[in-house]
């Protein structure tokens, strides 16, 4: 979990557009990020198997 203050400052409008961070909106993680579900990698794997993002399921085959 990010520290409150790394993200406020994600928060803020960057000096340069390339130093836009895009962090996942639960838990503040910048790593892993999917810009489709604006989660990272690990709270979209909890929500997805819980069932609560519509048109995700576990792939079987």
């Amino acid at each position: 979990m990010a520290k409150t203050s790394v993200i406020a400052r994600s928060l803020k409008e960057p000096k340069y557009s390339t130093r836009t961070v895009r962090r996942c909106f639960k838990c503040g993680r910048k790593r892993g990020y999917m810009r489709d579900f604006e989660l990272c990698r690990i709270c979209f794997r909890e929500l997805a198997n819980e069932g609560v993002i519509p048109g995700v399921r576990k792939s079987s085959w």
